[in-house]
């Protein structure tokens, strides 16, 4: 006979999850930047790789919950090629490390800060701006 297999809320949220709470903050997002938000490529992996963290001039992996790569819109110009599209990049295993030591957030409240602090690079808000759209300092 074998054991019941463990309820599915008994796992940490996978790679899915993550993606599916920051596709949905993403789709929340207010005009005018639900548009543009929509044109930012979502990554979602376990950890930033080793070239990330150079690039960034960090050793523990564990303190990059997410990364905005790309040229922010207060810098792009008509003439600029991109290489590639701009992206967030968000981590796993570093966002569910914070979630744990907070202990007093949910998942998706976490997963959205991560997400609203990288678009507000892809943006160029300002704190201000921030604050507006995300109330995770009141």
């Amino acid at each position: 006979m074998s054991a019941d297999p463990a309820p599915p809320d008994s796992f940490a949220p996978d790679l899915a999850v993550i993606e599916g709470i920051a596709l949905a903050a993403r789709d929340a997002l207010a005009p005018p930047w639900a548009g543009p938000a929509r044109e930012v490529l979502i990554r979602v992996e376990e950890m930033a790789d080793d070239q990330m963290l150079a690039d960034l001039e960090m050793d523990d992996p564990f303190e990059l919950t997410g990364l905005y790569e790309g040229i922010p819109m207060t810098h792009k110009s008509v003439l600029d090629m991109p290489e590639r599209p701009d992206t967030i990049w968000l981590f796993r295993r570093a966002i569910l490390d914070e979630w744990v030591d907070r202990g007093n957030v949910t998942l998706t409240e976490l997963v959205t800060h991560v997400l609203i602090h990288e678009f507000a690079h892809h943006f160029g808000w300002s704190d201000e701006d921030i604050a507006r759209v995300d109330q995770w300092w009141d």
